[in-house]
């Protein structure tokens, strides 16, 4: 019986190529979004989950309570691994782990004194129990081993080729890491999936690291400096919680009393932003709920189209229908005869799907920098096979019901039209659905690239055109270097300005703390960012006074400069109020009275509000040159710095970045989110016309004499086009009326999270209903156009 139905299925389908073609493209275009949703989200939960020991790996992180509220750090005191050590024996495994972005690894010849090749690597610096604790395997060397003693490298496979030609080989080698000295390859681990938060490359013994690179007491936290532990099986997190508040009051000096330490689970680090990962963004998992949500919708979108198609064609079908009934065919059996053929279209479908998939998904990597592959697991098949007994009730139950209930008396009388045959209200109400789903996403779309825009057109405080940063040798001599650096490049043509500074104006990184105010006898109740620079940071980044003067020019602080919003926390009216007052940091170590007052510019990303902010100059901290360039002169001004630079460090790469491509980095989530609305608006748009086409060109059909009769009456070609496009269009303006408030709400929950931002303006509202409206006419007009200039005999000749 079954062999029967999909034989008459399959007949069916091959008899009515257009419904065929228009069903199977919209569904296999929405499931195609549907599973590229469902692979990047396998792809965003699976990391770190390749380690046995994934669910008790914690990373011991920082909570600072201050009178503005929590602030959070993923660092931990350098002691802090040893002491828990010591205090916790029953913890299966501590380890550290110190990360230093673009360092330079030389790959010497064989008297490992002559430089051959030279690298630049996020290097990372690890306890020998850090594999103890992590799952990465080794193809050689020993994993307890291979870090116990200073000066031993662990590379990856494709890092001890890229250095050495064969991995095999690399064993016993030896690498110069920059300032951290030469290096003894002592294993070699298979390359690093993706799917984690530590993309190691190179790995060297925690004890290689400079000591003077890093707060060895428990005051100092570095943010690349992070402590990892094995909690017991018997312990939970918040059991450890507990105890580790007795930890830090045993060990925490008593100016650090608001510190405290908590535990943050492995599986939590690739979603919160509060911590962050090594060298790449978070995912939030509210983004994981909004694009499933949207995966969802886009396959609700294209099942509707199925249903319209379906339910519209009811009137051809009819009179199958009604012998299949004389004959003695029962409703079950019609149910399913035509659930047979949805599930051979969902079926051609999937396949069409998987195809489209594939050809896009390198497309959607490169877009949103992931690495998403379609390996056939378990997860994959399930997802697969779940789609198709979806797809198939969802978009073949209804249409199959409304056809199954046909009187065969009626339709065999011919009596039967497309109002009479049922679910006409239904499809209006369905296609009203479509367009909001779709209008939704266009709205949405428009606001993402509106707040974008925003992000880029910002007033910062600060200018932040045509300059290039440069980070400076980490040697011992890099200073001495870059002043007489610094001084051939001013006079080198193209560039304007030159400073030396530790941080860009805006920056990830940062300094923060509290301090002494004006010699009093406790520190702030707030905490402020600090930026040592030299004196010509200002005038090279256009950094505006409103009070006082730029501090001298010298190698420690002569002087501090602060912005508005500084002094007004301070609590001074006006900023000139606050010239003379003294700051004090670092419990005496460092202390200045204040010269000048800039305007407030922001040093965080748009998504925070301002903050209080203290310049000045440290010689000892520089690790940039910020260079202001002409913008006409780029390229031979990029060649001049690279000579003079070059020259000044020989053994090092010369290296540099744009500020407003590192500006733009630090928005890189919400570029991520702004393509994906994009790409699904454009798919919901096609799959919504693809349906309303096919829809249309069922419709002019059924009333083509209708037209015929029109015409020969006198009605134009315009009268025509109106009479058949009118419906669709008021349709879709209820659409709007139900999308729009329903968007709204939901993207300005998402723009409060940012401290400026867009306004949701009635522009954005008017050109989401213009681009749908446009889209739906150009579809329906183009179909209704062709009706409207058919010669009417050709329709009436019959009557």
């Amino acid at each position: 019986m079954q062999q029967n139905h999909f034989k008459h299925s399959w007949r069916n389908l091959r008899s009515r190529k257009g419904y065929l073609a228009i069903n199977t493209v919209g569904l296999a275009v929405g499931i195609a979004a549907c599973l590229l949703v469902f692979l990047l989200i396998r792809f965003e939960t699976s990391f770190d989950d390749f380690h046995a020991k994934k669910d008790r790996i914690y990373r011991v992180v920082s909570a600072i309570k201050t009178p503005a509220g929590m602030t959070w750090s993923k660092a931990s005191a350098f002691p802090a691994a040893q002491a828990l050590r010591l205090d916790y024996p029953q913890l299966e495994n501590v380890a550290r782990i110190y990360v230093r972005d673009n360092k330079q690894v030389a790959v010497p010849t064989d008297d490992a004194n002559s430089i051959q090749k030279k690298f630049k690597e996020t290097v990372f610096f690890a306890d020998p129990e850090f594999f103890g604790i992590f799952d990465f395997p080794f193809l050689a060397g020993d994993a307890k081993t291979a870090l116990s003693q200073s000066n031993t490298a662990v590379l990856t496979q494709a890092v001890a080729e890229k250095y050495f030609g064969d991995w095999h080989t690399a064993i016993g080698k030896y690498i110069n890491c920059e300032n951290d000295g030469v290096c003894k390859v002592t294993g070699i681990l298979k390359d690093i999936p993706a799917n984690t938060n530590f993309p190691l490359q190179v790995v060297l013994s925690f004890e290689t690291a400079r000591k003077e690179d890093l707060p060895t007491d428990w005051s100092g936290v570095d943010g690349s400096l992070n402590t990892f532990l094995v909690l017991p099986p018997n312990t939970t997190a918040p059991q450890f919680n507990k105890q580790l508040q007795s930890f830090v009051k045993k060990y925490m000096p008593a100016g650090l009393a608001n510190h405290s330490y908590l535990l943050q689970p492995l599986a939590d680090m690739h979603y919160n932003s509060r911590f962050g990962t090594y060298g790449g963004t978070t995912f939030s998992k509210q983004l994981i709920t909004a694009l499933s949500a949207i995966g969802f919708f886009l396959l609700v979108i294209a099942c509707i189209n199925f249903i319209n198609l379906a339910t519209a064609q009811a009137v051809n079908r009819s009179r199958e229908v009604g012998v299949r009934k004389v004959l003695g065919g029962s409703k079950t059996q019609l149910i399913a005869q035509f659930l047979s053929e949805t599930f051979l279209i969902t079926v051609i479908s999937v396949g069409m799907a998987i195809i489209f998939a594939l050809i896009a998904l390198p497309l959607l990597n490169r877009i949103l920098h992931t690495s998403a592959g379609m390996s056939p697991d378990g997860s994959l098949i399930a997802f697969l096979s779940g789609t198709i007994a979806v797809v198939t009730l969802l978009s073949g139950l209804y249409p199959a019901v409304i056809l199954s209930r046909f009187n065969p008396t009626i339709v065999l009388k011919s009596k039967l039209t497309s109002k009479t045959a049922g679910g006409f209200s239904m499809r209006r109400i369905l296609v009203v659905f479509q367009f909001a789903i779709a209008q939704a996403l266009i709205l949405g779309t428009l606001i993402v690239v509106s707040q974008m825009n925003f992000f880029q057109n910002a007033s910062m405080g600060f200018d932040k055109d045509a300059i290039i940063t440069v980070p400076l040798a980490n040697d011992t001599s890099r200073l001495h270097q870059a002043d007489a650096l610094k001084t051939e490049l001013l006079q080198q043509a193209g560039i304007k300005n030159v400073s030396l500074s530790i941080f860009t104006p805006i920056d990830k990184a940062s300094w923060e703390g509290d301090f002494t105010f004006d010699n009093g006898a406790k520190k702030s109740d707030f905490g402020a960012q600090f930026k040592w620079a030299d004196a010509d940071y200002f005038k090279t980044y256009n950094i505006s006074f409103v009070a006082g003067a730029p501090y001298k020019q010298a190698d420690t602080v002569t002087g501090f400069v602060v912005n508005e919003l500084m002094a007004r926390k301070l609590g001074f009216r006006t900023p000139g109020e606050i010239i003379g007052k003294r700051l004090s940091f670092w419990d005496g170590a460092i202390t200045a009275r204040i010269v000048g007052v800039v305007k407030d510019f922001n040093s965080t990303s748009l998504e925070t509000g301002m903050k209080p902010v203290v310049l000045g100059s440290y010689r000892p901290l520089y690790r940039l040159l910020n260079i202001k360039i002409e913008p006409q002169q780029v390229k031979q001004t990029l060649a001049g710095i690279e000579s003079l630079w070059t020259k000044a460090y020989p053994g090092f790469t010369f290296e540099y970045q744009f500020l407003d491509d590192k500006i733009a980095s630090l928005y890189r989530q919400e570029n991520r989110l702004s393509q994906l609305y994009q790409l699904f608006a454009g798919i919901a748009i096609f799959i919504s016309c693809l349906g309303l086409y096919g829809f249309v060109s069922f419709m002019t059909v059924q009333r083509s004499r209708e037209v015929g009769i029109r015409k020969v009456l006198g009605a134009s070609v315009l009268n025509v086009i109106y009479l058949l496009s009118r419906e669709f269009i008021l349709l879709i303006g209820l659409a709007f009326v139900i999308a729009a408030p329903v968007a709204y709400y939901f993207m300005h929950q998402w723009l409060q999270k940012f401290a400026y931002r867009t306004n949701i303006g009635i522009g954005l509202f008017l050109g989401t209903l213009l681009i749908a409206e446009t889209i739906a006419w150009l579809t329906v007009g183009y179909r209704a156009a062709k009706a409207a200039v058919t010669n009417p005999v050709n329709s009436l000749r019959t009557e």
